[in-house]
């Protein structure tokens, strides 16, 4: 959520920063602003709205040349969205400028002693208190813009991911991370500032990612200075290559990036296990499962925390290694792990999930489990995030760039890491056979090509979605392995369409849904030939005696759903364990052209963020 930009270099920054800015809009935000120093001047303008209306406000307002300049997305945190709290902010004195993501919770307490100072406020927003703290540091020690962000940064609490510049010094921007991600391009006599690297990966390939409790000062022509905000220790800049590339950022030709990025699964899915998997060989190979073998076998169990769409693919995984490998597994919110007293030992594993790397509760919750001792997994997908950082040990799912706010290849990828954990240490423990490891492995080799399978079903799905997307309410049945498909199906469609929805175990229905079914409400019902078939099939019986509207989703040639169901939607077969990986190809198609069929912003719906790195 928000998103930074920034450049200082030779070039024209106006370009590069409203790019970055559209780039950075999967990120979730309701206001935007930039400013742009043109060697004489501080040009800024901000509004409430889209990047396109910044865009078309400041072209008709301002000179946007200038070869520094900052910009940024806002996702209201303290303050309602409009012009005055957009980002940037001005200190009192109009020399300070600063872009902030993230949250400074003792803002209120230095707000009331800027005040009894002199300092006036125009803004609701921490961001202009911290702006103005800076400068009253600066003032009174007599001291560089640096070493004044480091002093007021040690007087704050909370999150932070800033860039700030002086219009009397313009050859720096000095830049300072803690909780919210914060990317530094490394460039030929240049630099650039973004939340992510995709506002700068045409310019450069090497990029730095500051850790916690670090800062930079970027000049122009000059070497990059990082420091350790509490103790001003020099740090050694560690500048990564960067796998990104431009084509993985654009709709290729899809209407939107979730439509793509639900088309990009069997890649995705074939590229998470490639060189792990070999079918062949009988073999799976995970680093970070091989060198800490000793520490999984001896687990008493495994925690899993995430949030959103992670937990829902931990779901998953709970009853994969249960099964699989007979772990013991407990699934929590990250957000509400953090905050109760949960029991951790020594002897426990905790898999920490996320897609971007960088969910706040998540890393809170990791740093928890550090504290008590426990082994922490990371499962992510950005390369050099702050939850791969943290973790003991980890492995990144391959997806590629997820745009669209609505997880889905995350989703199916998350699995297939899971899947792949579990069955190594099923066979390491010897809870499975050689050969059913072996025709497990088989058969999830098999998975890319039965989700271009499923994907075939698209027009016929959009049909189903044309019937209903005027429903109000949906509920989503599940059983087993696909109990957290149905939650995960519910979750996209509310995400998107803003219909409401909610996903049960299909056993659940009588103690309570049922009382909700008549001939207006759709039921999406998870059938799968495996598994618990014979009592799903009850339960769609149920559901027809009261007029329900239900939609089948079915193993490939199933005819008794077919006779009771209003649609059936056909996936290939496959082992139980794997159904998760097909089944919930259609719930993501069918969200999708509701979506677009009630005219909703699909990529960018409202309210969202794609990475929750604030509170």
């Amino acid at each position: 959520m928000c998103g930074i930009v920034g450049y200082i270099g030779h070039r024209e920054a106006y370009p590069i920063i409203i790019k970055g800015l559209q780039r950075l809009e999967y990120r979730g935000y309701d206001s935007a602003g930039i400013a742009l120093y043109d060697g004489e001047s501080i040009k800024l303008s901000k509004t409430k709205g889209k990047v396109a209306d910044l865009k078309e406000k400041l072209e008709n307002e301002i000179s946007t040349t200038g070869t520094l300049g900052i910009g940024h997305t806002r996702w209201a945190t303290h303050g309602v969205p409009n012009d005055v709290n957009s980002h940037p902010h001005y200190s009192n004195s109009g020399d300070l400028v600063i872009i902030h993501n993230g949250i400074i919770e003792n803002y209120d307490s230095l707000k009331k002693e800027l005040i009894n100072r002199g300092y006036t406020f125009k803004s609701d927003t921490d961001t202009e208190v911290l702006i103005n703290l800076i400068e009253d540091v600066k003032k009174n020690e007599n001291i560089k813009l640096g070493k004044a962000v480091q002093i007021a940064l040690n007087q704050v609490v909370g999150a932070y991911a800033i860039a700030v510049f002086d219009k009397n010094k313009p050859n720096e921007i000095v830049v300072a991370k803690l909780g919210s991600p914060l990317a530094i391009g490394i460039g030929d006599d240049e630099y650039f500032i973004a939340s992510d690297a995709s506002p700068f990966i045409e310019y450069t390939k090497n990029a730095i990612y500051l850790e916690d409790e670090e800062m930079a000062i970027l000049r122009r022509g000059k070497d990059i200075k990082i420091r350790k905000i509490k103790n001003d220790a020099l740090v050694d800049p560690y500048v990564q290559e960067l796998q990104l590339n431009l084509e993985q950022i654009e709709k290729g030709g899809y209407d939107h990036f979730m439509l793509k990025e639900i088309y990009e699964q069997p890649s995705a899915i074939l590229d998470t296990f490639r060189g792990r998997l070999l079918s062949n060989e009988a073999i799976i190979k995970m680093a970070g499962i091989e060198d800490n073998m000793k520490r999984f076998l001896a687990a008493d169990r495994i925690i899993i925390v995430a949030c959103g769409t992670s937990w829902h693919a931990g779901l998953v995984a709970e009853y994969i290694f249960e099964d699989l490998a007979r772990i013991p597994v407990e699934v929590e919110y990250a957000s509400e792990f953090r905050y109760r007293n949960p029991v951790i030992t020594e002897k426990d594993i905790v898999i920490a999930i996320s897609q971007s790397g960088e969910t706040a509760d998540t890393l809170a919750a990791i740093k928890l489990a550090k504290s008590k001792g426990a082994f922490v997994f990371g499962v992510c997908n950005v390369v050099g995030s702050s939850i791969a950082r943290e973790s003991n040990a980890g492995a990144y799912t391959h997806a590629g760039p997820e745009i669209g706010v609505a997880s889905t290849k995350a989703f199916t990828t998350q699995i297939t890491v899971l899947t792949l954990m579990a069955l190594r240490l099923a066979r390491a423990k010897g809870t499975m056979s050689s050969s059913e490891f072996r025709h497990h492995l088989i058969e999830l080799e098999t998975i890319p090509g039965k989700v271009e399978e499923a994907l075939q079903s698209d027009a016929y799905v959009k049909t189903v979605a044309d019937i209903y997307k005027d429903a109000t309410n949906f509920l989503y049945l599940g059983r087993g392995f696909n109990f957290p498909v149905a939650l995960e199906g519910a979750l996209k469609l509310k995400e998107i369409s803003y219909i409401h929805a909610e996903g049960y175990p299909a056993a659940e229905m009588k103690h309570g849904p049922i009382a909700l079914i008549d001939e207006q409400m759709p039921i999406v019902v998870i059938a799968t030939k495996k598994g618990h078939y014979e009592k799903v099939v009850s339960n769609i019986q149920e559901i027809k005696s009261r007029k329900g509207k239900i939609i089948g989703i079915v193993t490939k040639g199933d005819v008794s759903v077919k006779e009771l169901a209003d649609h059936v939607i056909e996936v290939p077969e496959t082992l139980e364990s794997l159904t998760p990986l097909l089944t919930t190809i259609p719930l993501q198609l069918l969200s999708y052209h509701i979506a677009v069929m009630l005219d909703k912003n699909v990529d960018q719906p409202r309210n969202l963020a794609k990475s929750v790195t604030v509170e």
